[in-house]
Protein backbone atom coordinates (compact mmCIF):
# COMPACT_ATOMS: atom_id res chain seq x y z
CA UNK A 1 0.00 0.00 0.00
CA UNK A 2 1.10 3.54 -0.66
CA UNK A 3 1.62 6.10 2.08
CA UNK A 4 0.29 9.63 2.18
CA UNK A 5 0.70 12.69 4.36
CA UNK A 6 -2.32 13.61 6.47
CA UNK A 7 -4.03 16.87 5.59
CA UNK A 8 -5.74 18.53 8.56
CA UNK A 9 -9.16 18.25 6.96
CA UNK A 10 -8.69 14.75 5.49
CA UNK A 11 -11.47 12.54 6.80
CA UNK A 12 -11.99 9.86 4.16
CA UNK A 13 -10.62 6.36 3.84
CA UNK A 14 -8.70 5.98 0.61
CA UNK A 15 -6.92 2.67 1.21
CA UNK A 16 -3.59 4.43 1.69
CA UNK A 17 -1.72 4.07 4.98
CA UNK A 18 -1.37 7.53 6.50
CA UNK A 19 1.88 8.76 7.98
CA UNK A 20 0.98 11.28 10.66
CA UNK A 21 2.99 14.32 11.68
CA UNK A 22 4.52 14.88 15.13
CA UNK A 23 1.85 17.46 15.99
CA UNK A 24 -0.90 14.91 15.28
CA UNK A 25 0.20 12.80 18.22
CA UNK A 26 -1.22 15.32 20.69
CA UNK A 27 -4.69 15.05 19.15
CA UNK A 28 -4.62 11.28 19.55
CA UNK A 29 -3.33 11.56 23.11
CA UNK A 30 -6.32 13.69 24.09
CA UNK A 31 -8.84 11.41 22.40
CA UNK A 32 -7.21 8.26 23.71
CA UNK A 33 -7.05 9.56 27.25
CA UNK A 34 -10.75 10.46 27.30
CA UNK A 35 -11.72 7.04 25.96
CA UNK A 36 -9.61 5.40 28.65
CA UNK A 37 -11.15 7.62 31.32
CA UNK A 38 -14.59 6.51 30.17
CA UNK A 39 -13.65 2.87 30.74
CA UNK A 40 -12.14 3.79 34.12
CA UNK A 41 -15.44 5.40 35.10
CA UNK A 42 -17.35 2.22 34.24
CA UNK A 43 -15.11 -0.12 36.26
CA UNK A 44 -16.90 0.22 39.63
CA UNK A 45 -20.31 0.07 37.95
CA UNK A 46 -19.84 -3.41 36.45
CA UNK A 47 -21.44 -5.83 38.90
CA UNK A 48 -24.20 -8.46 38.99
CA UNK A 49 -27.67 -6.95 38.64
CA UNK A 50 -26.63 -4.08 36.39
CA UNK A 51 -27.87 -4.07 32.78
CA UNK A 52 -25.62 -3.50 29.80
CA UNK A 53 -28.00 -0.73 28.76
CA UNK A 54 -27.32 1.11 32.03
CA UNK A 55 -23.58 0.91 31.42
CA UNK A 56 -24.05 2.27 27.91
CA UNK A 57 -26.10 5.21 29.19
CA UNK A 58 -23.40 6.06 31.72
CA UNK A 59 -20.82 6.02 28.93
CA UNK A 60 -22.95 8.31 26.76
CA UNK A 61 -23.39 10.80 29.61
CA UNK A 62 -19.66 10.77 30.33
CA UNK A 63 -18.66 11.41 26.73
CA UNK A 64 -21.19 14.21 26.27
CA UNK A 65 -20.31 15.82 29.62
CA UNK A 66 -16.69 16.06 28.44
CA UNK A 67 -17.59 17.83 25.21
CA UNK A 68 -16.72 14.88 22.98
CA UNK A 69 -18.69 12.85 20.42
CA UNK A 70 -19.57 9.14 20.82
CA UNK A 71 -18.27 7.82 17.50
CA UNK A 72 -20.51 4.76 17.36
CA UNK A 73 -23.82 6.62 17.66
CA UNK A 74 -25.17 6.74 14.11
CA UNK A 75 -22.25 4.77 12.67
CA UNK A 76 -23.77 2.57 9.95
CA UNK A 77 -27.08 2.81 11.79
CA UNK A 78 -25.73 1.78 15.20
CA UNK A 79 -27.52 3.57 18.06
CA UNK A 80 -25.30 3.10 21.11
CA UNK A 81 -22.16 4.63 22.58
CA UNK A 82 -20.53 1.29 23.37
CA UNK A 83 -20.42 -2.29 22.24
CA UNK A 84 -20.75 -4.63 25.23
CA UNK A 85 -19.87 -8.24 24.48
CA UNK A 86 -20.82 -10.80 27.10
CA UNK A 87 -19.30 -14.26 27.64
CA UNK A 88 -19.43 -16.04 24.24
CA UNK A 89 -20.03 -12.80 22.30
CA UNK A 90 -16.81 -12.06 20.42
CA UNK A 91 -17.51 -8.44 19.53
CA UNK A 92 -20.17 -5.83 18.65
CA UNK A 93 -22.58 -6.89 21.40
CA UNK A 94 -25.53 -4.47 21.56
CA UNK A 95 -26.36 -2.90 24.96
CA UNK A 96 -29.82 -3.89 26.20
CA UNK A 97 -31.87 -4.67 29.29
CA UNK A 98 -29.86 -7.84 29.78
CA UNK A 99 -28.76 -8.11 33.42
CA UNK A 100 -25.23 -9.13 34.37
CA UNK A 101 -24.98 -12.35 36.38
CA UNK A 102 -22.29 -13.46 38.86
CA UNK A 103 -19.29 -14.85 36.98
CA UNK A 104 -20.03 -13.09 33.69
CA UNK A 105 -17.09 -11.72 31.73
CA UNK A 106 -17.64 -8.85 29.33
CA UNK A 107 -15.82 -6.55 26.96
CA UNK A 108 -16.76 -2.87 26.78
CA UNK A 109 -15.60 -1.08 23.62
CA UNK A 110 -15.83 2.71 23.29
CA UNK A 111 -14.67 5.24 20.73
CA UNK A 112 -14.76 8.99 21.32
CA UNK A 113 -14.09 11.86 18.93
CA UNK A 114 -12.14 14.80 20.37
CA UNK A 115 -11.34 17.67 17.98
CA UNK A 116 -11.74 15.28 15.06
CA UNK A 117 -9.47 12.56 16.46
CA UNK A 118 -10.74 9.07 17.38
CA UNK A 119 -9.79 7.42 20.66
CA UNK A 120 -10.68 3.74 20.33
CA UNK A 121 -10.21 1.23 23.15
CA UNK A 122 -11.80 -1.72 24.93
CA UNK A 123 -11.28 -3.71 28.12
CA UNK A 124 -12.57 -6.84 29.78
CA UNK A 125 -14.53 -6.70 33.05
CA UNK A 126 -15.73 -9.26 35.60
CA UNK A 127 -19.23 -9.23 37.09
CA UNK A 128 -18.39 -10.83 40.40
CA UNK A 129 -15.90 -13.70 40.52
CA UNK A 130 -15.29 -15.49 37.20
CA UNK A 131 -14.47 -19.16 36.81
CA UNK A 132 -10.80 -20.12 36.72
CA UNK A 133 -10.68 -20.78 32.99
CA UNK A 134 -12.55 -17.56 32.21
CA UNK A 135 -10.02 -15.60 34.25
CA UNK A 136 -7.15 -17.37 32.47
CA UNK A 137 -8.68 -16.55 29.08
CA UNK A 138 -8.97 -12.86 30.00
CA UNK A 139 -5.42 -12.70 31.37
CA UNK A 140 -4.04 -14.46 28.30
CA UNK A 141 -5.90 -12.09 25.98
CA UNK A 142 -4.38 -9.09 27.75
CA UNK A 143 -0.94 -10.67 27.45
CA UNK A 144 -1.60 -11.25 23.73
CA UNK A 145 -2.45 -7.60 23.17
CA UNK A 146 0.60 -6.37 25.07
CA UNK A 147 2.88 -8.80 23.22
CA UNK A 148 1.53 -7.46 19.93
CA UNK A 149 2.14 -3.88 21.09
CA UNK A 150 5.68 -4.71 22.21
CA UNK A 151 6.40 -5.99 18.69
CA UNK A 152 5.65 -2.55 17.21
CA UNK A 153 8.74 -0.61 16.14
CA UNK A 154 10.10 0.95 12.94
CA UNK A 155 11.26 -1.75 10.53
CA UNK A 156 9.09 -4.47 12.05
CA UNK A 157 5.96 -5.64 10.23
CA UNK A 158 2.32 -6.27 10.94
CA UNK A 159 3.06 -9.98 10.61
CA UNK A 160 5.44 -9.65 13.57
CA UNK A 161 2.55 -8.21 15.59
CA UNK A 162 0.27 -11.07 14.60
CA UNK A 163 2.92 -13.69 15.31
CA UNK A 164 3.47 -12.39 18.85
CA UNK A 165 -0.28 -12.57 19.56
CA UNK A 166 -0.86 -15.96 17.96
CA UNK A 167 2.09 -17.59 19.71
CA UNK A 168 0.87 -16.70 23.20
CA UNK A 169 -2.78 -17.57 22.53
CA UNK A 170 -2.06 -20.98 21.03
CA UNK A 171 0.58 -21.85 23.61
CA UNK A 172 -2.15 -21.42 26.23
CA UNK A 173 -4.57 -23.66 24.31
CA UNK A 174 -6.77 -20.85 22.99
CA UNK A 175 -7.51 -19.69 19.43
CA UNK A 176 -7.26 -16.37 17.59
CA UNK A 177 -10.40 -15.07 15.87
CA UNK A 178 -9.62 -14.31 12.22
CA UNK A 179 -12.87 -12.79 11.01
CA UNK A 180 -12.16 -9.43 12.68
CA UNK A 181 -9.04 -7.31 12.96
CA UNK A 182 -7.55 -4.05 14.16
CA UNK A 183 -7.40 -1.02 11.87
CA UNK A 184 -5.81 2.29 11.15
CA UNK A 185 -7.22 5.11 13.24
CA UNK A 186 -6.90 8.88 13.51
CA UNK A 187 -9.26 11.37 11.90
CA UNK A 188 -10.85 8.36 10.24
CA UNK A 189 -12.56 5.80 12.52
CA UNK A 190 -11.64 2.68 10.54
CA UNK A 191 -8.72 3.28 8.21
CA UNK A 192 -5.91 1.37 6.52
CA UNK A 193 -4.12 -0.84 7.36
CA UNK A 194 -6.02 -3.89 8.54
CA UNK A 195 -4.19 -5.30 11.57
CA UNK A 196 -4.75 -9.05 11.78
CA UNK A 197 -3.83 -10.89 14.94
CA UNK A 198 -2.13 -13.96 13.49
CA UNK A 199 0.93 -14.68 11.36
CA UNK A 200 -0.45 -17.64 9.43
CA UNK A 201 -3.06 -20.39 9.61
CA UNK A 202 -4.31 -23.28 7.54
CA UNK A 203 -7.62 -22.84 5.78
CA UNK A 204 -9.29 -26.08 4.67
CA UNK A 205 -10.26 -24.51 1.34
CA UNK A 206 -7.47 -22.01 0.64
CA UNK A 207 -4.53 -23.78 2.28
CA UNK A 208 -1.90 -21.82 4.19
CA UNK A 209 -2.91 -18.20 4.78
CA UNK A 210 -0.31 -15.62 5.78
CA UNK A 211 -0.90 -12.23 7.35
CA UNK A 212 0.08 -9.10 5.37
CA UNK A 213 3.77 -8.27 5.70
CA UNK A 214 3.45 -4.47 5.85
CA UNK A 215 6.48 -2.62 7.18
CA UNK A 216 5.86 -0.37 10.17
CA UNK A 217 7.02 3.24 9.91
CA UNK A 218 6.97 6.18 12.34
CA UNK A 219 3.70 8.07 12.21
CA UNK A 220 1.41 5.09 11.62
CA UNK A 221 -1.61 5.05 13.96
CA UNK A 222 -3.66 1.86 14.39
CA UNK A 223 -5.47 -0.36 16.89
CA UNK A 224 -4.34 -3.72 18.21
CA UNK A 225 -7.41 -5.60 19.47
CA UNK A 226 -7.06 -9.39 19.55
CA UNK A 227 -10.18 -11.49 20.06
CA UNK A 228 -9.25 -14.81 21.68
CA UNK A 229 -11.64 -17.76 22.00
CA UNK A 230 -11.62 -20.48 24.60
CA UNK A 231 -12.58 -22.98 21.90
CA UNK A 232 -12.42 -22.83 18.13
CA UNK A 233 -11.95 -19.51 16.28
CA UNK A 234 -15.11 -19.86 14.18
CA UNK A 235 -17.60 -16.99 14.23
CA UNK A 236 -21.37 -16.75 13.79
CA UNK A 237 -23.07 -13.42 13.04
CA UNK A 238 -26.51 -13.04 14.63
CA UNK A 239 -29.60 -11.79 12.80
CA UNK A 240 -29.23 -8.26 14.19
CA UNK A 241 -26.31 -7.83 11.78
CA UNK A 242 -23.91 -6.73 14.53
CA UNK A 243 -23.44 -9.33 17.26
CA UNK A 244 -20.69 -11.85 16.52
CA UNK A 245 -20.53 -14.96 18.73
CA UNK A 246 -18.28 -17.99 18.92
CA UNK A 247 -19.87 -20.70 16.81
CA UNK A 248 -19.18 -23.35 19.45
CA UNK A 249 -20.49 -21.02 22.21
CA UNK A 250 -17.14 -21.02 23.98
CA UNK A 251 -16.05 -17.95 25.95
CA UNK A 252 -14.34 -15.09 24.13
CA UNK A 253 -12.25 -12.15 25.34
CA UNK A 254 -10.81 -8.99 23.80
CA UNK A 255 -8.64 -6.02 24.72
CA UNK A 256 -7.89 -3.02 22.51
CA UNK A 257 -5.45 -0.12 22.51
CA UNK A 258 -4.87 2.64 19.97
CA UNK A 259 -1.14 2.97 19.33
CA UNK A 260 1.40 4.82 17.21
CA UNK A 261 4.70 3.79 15.70
CA UNK A 262 7.34 6.22 16.99
CA UNK A 263 10.94 6.81 15.93
CA UNK A 264 12.11 4.41 18.64
CA UNK A 265 9.19 2.03 19.20
CA UNK A 266 5.54 2.45 20.15
CA UNK A 267 3.27 4.84 22.05
CA UNK A 268 -0.03 3.70 23.58
CA UNK A 269 -2.68 6.43 23.41
CA UNK A 270 -5.36 4.66 25.48
CA UNK A 271 -3.66 3.50 28.69
CA UNK A 272 -5.79 3.87 31.81
CA UNK A 273 -4.96 7.03 33.79
CA UNK A 274 -5.95 5.12 36.95
CA UNK A 275 -3.93 2.01 36.14
CA UNK A 276 -7.09 -0.02 35.46
CA UNK A 277 -5.80 -1.67 32.31
CA UNK A 278 -7.00 -5.19 33.14
CA UNK A 279 -9.31 -6.79 35.73
CA UNK A 280 -9.85 -7.29 38.56
CA UNK A 281 -10.32 -3.59 39.28
CA UNK A 282 -10.08 -2.41 42.87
Amino acid sequence: MQESDLDETFEMRTGAIKIHRPEDFEGMRKAGRLAAQCLDMLAPLVRPGVTTGELDRKAFEFVMDHGAIPACVGYRGYRHTTCISLNHVICHGIPSDKTLKPGDILNIDVTVIVDGWHGDTSRMYYAGEPKVKARRLVETTYDCMMAGIEAVRPGASLRDVGRAIQTIAENEGFSVVRDFCGHGVGRVFHDAPNVVHYAEYKDRFAGLQRAPDIELKPGMFFTIEPMINEGRPDVKLLKDGWTAVSRDKSLSAQFEHSVAVTETGVEIFTKSPQGLDKPPYA
